[in-house]
């Protein structure tokens, strides 16, 4: 039976308003008057993307049979989707769109067009043997996947609402091909290129309209295909009719996604950054002497998260893993930490969840002056308790602010930007204080499993190929100060550049 109501109404007005179906000459006796009004039906439609009620509404039937018959006739349109919610919302789209009088499509063609025929016509709104268009299933397959953490689901909806749907949301879904998807990726291209370039530009003007607009690089083109690759994946092989036989995303070929190799700030290295602004690489590892430098300033600048960097440069754990460090995690009789849990935030809303992978959940050791320094933070963290009195924010969360409250892990890296900054040091991002221990634990004898278990790296060759590369920096950086160590009765440098010059006078 169709989901819908029969009624009769007319066009009958009472000051000035009409009366629709309470004109009292619709009826006759116990019966209706056949010779005033006409038949109208209402069908209950699927909610639209947004979640919205409709209904379709048709009038002008001369009988109870036609109204009913065109009633069941768009319900049997409904019924060609199925169980399929996606479909179902996609002929409901078709038929709430019907203009006035305009005829319900034959349910033959609409059948065959829903998943096989190309439409001709209008690109816009659905019309009757319109197929579905990626936009229109990406829209419902955002809605309706499931299991996706919240950081993964913000980032599933920033590609689709940014690029996919934007740019290929009118391509009938059966017909997209690895083409079209390039062409995506080539405007990207030529978008980074426009950056780039601006950001060359004699005139300030240009140089602004750009300023703080970052370049999608190579990893980030990887992420965005793979929310596609997902999506068309699940197309494919979730819906009850198989929405198309293919994945075209998995034909296109990107540049490599591969994380770039960290770098060392050597002296010349800095030095260059220092004349063209430029690093030489995007992730980037300080020097002993640069970390040193940089926990001697917070310590006499910021005593609220001083122990959190220093815990950050020498054992390596993630932003989120020290913000989310409870007491209990905690226990310097035993010199160590369990990292367990993880404050990441999502938007500027902050989540609390377990750390993603089996290797992450780990115990990591810590050395003797780490336990020192934990124990001075512990001890200003009573006096600030002491002084907030009752203005105490309780917790069992072990990074606090002088109230309580747990650090906003945006918070941490804003602090951590503005103190490289004052200190004069070359930039690196907070995540490189990671890179930065694992370099110092190699330099100092720690094997490759070691620093894989303290970092909790999943794979071993993840850990190798990321830092044995710097460690040859580091290694080769430290040569001259080595020798610097070892006294010797002449200077073979100096003597040899000083017989360079008698030579050159000579």
């Amino acid at each position: 039976m169709a989901d819908g109501s029969i009624t009769k109404r007319c066009g009958c007005r009472h000051n000035g308003k009409r009366l629709g179906v309470k004109c009292p000459k619709l009826r006759r006796g116990n019966g209706w008057n056949p010779h005033h009004g006409m038949w109208a039906y209402q069908l209950e439609l699927p909610p639209d993307a947004t979640g919205a009620r409709r209904q379709l509404r048709r009038a002008g039937f001369d009988s109870r049979n036609a109204a009913a018959t065109e009633r069941d006739r768009a319900q049997a349109l409904l019924d060609l989707g199925g169980t399929d919610r996606l479909l179902r919302r996609h002929v409901a789209d078709l038929l709430h769109r019907l203009r006035h009088g305009e005829p319900l499509p034959d349910r033959d063609t609409l059948a065959r067009d829903l998943h096989t025929t190309p439409a001709s016509g209008d690109a816009g709104a659905p019309t009757a043997g319109t197929p579905l268009t990626l936009g229109v299933y990406l829209t419902t397959w955002i809605t309706d996947v499931t299991g996706l953490a919240p950081a993964t689901l913000r980032s599933y909806r920033d590609h689709l609402n940014k690029y996919w749907i934007p740019k290929l949301g009118d391509v009938p879904l059966h017909t997209l091909t690895a083409g079209h998807i390039q062409s995506v990726f080539a405007g990207i291209e030529a978008r980074n290129a426009e950056i780039l370039t601006a950001r060359q530009s004699t005139l300030q003007s240009v140089r602004d309209s750009v300023k703080g607009v970052r370049t999608v690089g190579p990893a980030s083109m990887h992420r965005i295909l793979a929310t596609l690759r997902k999506a068309l994946n699940d197309a494919r092989r979730l819906y009850r009719h198989r929405l198309v036989d293919h994945n075209p995303a998995e034909s296109v070929i990107l540049r490599s996604g591969a994380p770039p190799k960290p770098r060392l700030w050597t002296a010349s290295a800095v030095n260059r950054w220092r004349h063209t602004g430029r690093r030489p690489s995007p992730v980037m590892v300080w020097t002993p002497q640069q970390v040193g430098e940089f926990l001697d300033y917070v310590d006499a600048h910021d005593l609220e998260l001083s122990a959190l960097f220093d815990l950050a440069v020498h054992r390596g754990p993630r932003r989120g893993e020290l913000a989310g460090l409870h007491d209990y995690d905690v226990d310097l009789t035993a010199n160590e930490l369990t990292i367990v849990d993880q404050r990441t935030s999502v938007g500027y809303k902050v989540i609390e969840k377990a750390v993603k992978s089996a290797a992450g959940d780990r115990v990591v050791p810590l050395a003797k002056d780490t336990v020192a320094g934990l124990h001075e933070y512990l001890t200003r963290r009573a006096a600030w308790k002491l002084s907030a009195g009752e203005r105490w924010h309780h917790s069992d969360v072990f990074f606090v602010r002088r109230d309580g409250r747990p650090w906003h892990p945006e918070l941490i890296t804003t602090r951590f930007d503005r103190h490289v900054t004052n200190a004069g040091l070359p930039p690196i991002r907070f995540h490189d204080l990671r890179h930065t221990a694992a370099t110092l634990m190699l330099a100092a004898g720690a094997g490759i499993k070691e620093i894989q278990d303290t970092l909790g790296h999943a794979s071993y060759k993840l850990t190798a190929d990321t830092y044995t590369s710097v460690l040859q920096e580091l290694k080769h950086s430290t040569a001259e100060a080595t020798t610097k160590l070892i006294p010797r009765r002449r200077n073979r440098v100096g003597d040899r550049e000083a017989e360079g010059g008698h030579r050159t006078a000579a």
